[in-house]
């Protein structure tokens, strides 16, 4: 194992937030059996005192899961220095099999949690508790996620040996390579590029006519979805080329690195916040009947949907101006 402040901080705080996050659950499981708004009994009051703690609780922890992300895309990076053949976070995230798998659920969590503390807030607006079995419910599909994602996060830290020889960004993201992701830097760039944009102008379109009449919530909600397995595409087969100047270079990681200006942190966290923010719109677009809600969600989803717009076109210009700014011409 690798000890360093970083890694500890990780490990410890993913062990903190698995356990209250099952501990929230659990209770989680008691509201959606014994939850009666209309009753005045003893549990029922108890329940109320006891959800106002858990939830504000869990809302914290999520906000310190959400921050973890990064510091462990962080740490990964910064590690690459210490395996041989390692050039970027590929390298070190390719050190055992529970890195990559481990990102991926750290992802997931991340995207899942932003939601929960969406509706969370929609739920701690409303004067009678109208969102809290659709909470509770969404946090019983986050609990094992976050159980799943802290023992991998310890098999693979406590699996880390410096004397590893481990694999670079080159070979890993190579057309003539096998896999997932170099199928992805094989893809050709100028249709990825094509599809991406009709999905970026969907995703603007039906959040503008959101903003303006209400309506298109859903189609808000699905483009956005789609974008992010896309713009990930794009990213790697496309954007990637003119920020290195280079036709064979493909790393998605390599953005993150002081070469680049760390140019991938902006870039993941405003695609991670306009996907998260347009699903949102469509999650709470199913409750507005409710009436406790009947002038909070519509405000929420506005919000929600200017969010969305002005991560799409800071994330289009951001983009743009690398492609524009790059010496690589195709």
């Amino acid at each position: 194992m690798i000890l360093r402040p970083d890694i500890l901080a990780l490990l410890l705080s993913s062990l903190l937030v698995s356990l209250m996050t099952l501990g929230a659950a659990g209770f989680g499981v008691v509201v959606l059996r014994r939850w009666d708004i209309g009753s005045g009994s003893e549990l029922q009051l108890a329940l109320e005192r006891r959800t106002y703690l858990v939830t504000t609780l869990m809302g914290y922890l999520l906000l310190f899961q959400l921050a973890s992300l990064f510091l462990f895309i962080r740490s990964a990076d910064d590690m690459s220095r210490l395996f041989a053949g390692a050039m970027c976070a590929v390298g070190t995230l390719s050190a055992n099999p529970y890195g990559y798998p481990a990102l991926l659920v750290k992802i997931v969590t991340f995207i899942l949690a932003l939601l929960w503390l969406i509706l969370n807030r929609a739920d701690s607006r409303g004067y009678d508790y109208p969102l809290i079995r659709p909470k509770y419910i969404l946090l019983l599909v986050i609990a094992p996620l976050v159980l799943a994602e802290t023992l991998l996060l310890w098999r693979y830290f406590l699996g880390l040996k410096p004397d590893i020889i481990t694999s670079c960004c080159g070979a890993l993201f190579s057309s003539r390579s096998r896999g997932v992701v170099a199928d992805l830097a094989a893809l050709p760039p100028i249709p990825v590029a094509a599809a991406f944009s009709a999905c970026a102008v969907t995703v603007i379109l039906a959040g503008a006519r959101f903003r303006l009449s209400g309506k298109w919530g859903y189609l808000l909600a699905l483009s956005s979805a789609v974008q992010f397995p896309l713009a990930l595409s794009f990213i790697i087969s496309f954007v990637s080329i003119y920020i290195y100047e280079l036709p064979s270079h493909h790393c998605p990681f390599c953005l993150l690195q002081k070469e680049y200006g760390y140019l991938g942190y902006p870039l993941y966290a405003l695609l991670l916040c306009a996907v998260v923010s347009g699903v949102g719109v469509g999650m709470l677009q199913r409750f507005r009947p409710r009436e406790s809600l009947a002038e909070v969600i519509p405000s929420m989803q506005r919000q929600l949907a200017l969010i969305s717009l002005l991560c799409n076109l800071l994330f289009t210009v951001l983009v743009l101006w690398r492609i524009y700014s790059s010496s690589l011409n195709l």
